[in-house]
């Protein structure tokens, strides 16, 4: 099994190589998105958009103003998984891949409404 894999539970969905990650920050209401990437074991975070500015919100020095949205790569190393709550208190994060955004309860059908999710690359078992 290769790709990205959404892990909640007994839960999975799986992905391509790439996914964006998006959610609706819970105090600003303005959107981010992460861009995730399969790098071997891990996942690679290469690029970051946060459509406003607040609330420890703020964008980096190095980030640039383009569509709406503050751009940048942040500074990180590969990381083995990142961990998600799913939660009726806030909008629901959406993954989007191979052209296909949608909410987490949609690539997740039976996800409860509260639950921890892992995003983290696929491996056979």
């Amino acid at each position: 099994m290769n790709g990205l894999c959404l892990v909640a539970g007994l839960l999975l969905a799986q992905f391509g190589d790439e996914i964006t990650l998006r959610w609706t920050h819970s105090i600003q209401k303005t959107v981010w998105e992460e861009d995730y990437r399969r790098e071997g074991a891990a996942l690679r975070l290469v690029e970051a958009r946060v459509h406003g500015a607040g609330a420890g919100m703020e964008p980096p020095a190095d980030a640039v103003l383009k569509d709406g949205a503050w751009h940048y790569v942040p500074n990180l190393p590969p990381l083995p998984s990142v961990v998600l709550t799913h939660s009726p208190h806030v909008a629901a994060y959406a993954v989007c891949s191979a052209g296909q955004c949608k909410p987490v309860d949609a690539w997740l059908p039976g996800l409860p409404e509260h639950a921890i999710m892992t995003l983290l690359p696929c491996t056979e078992k």
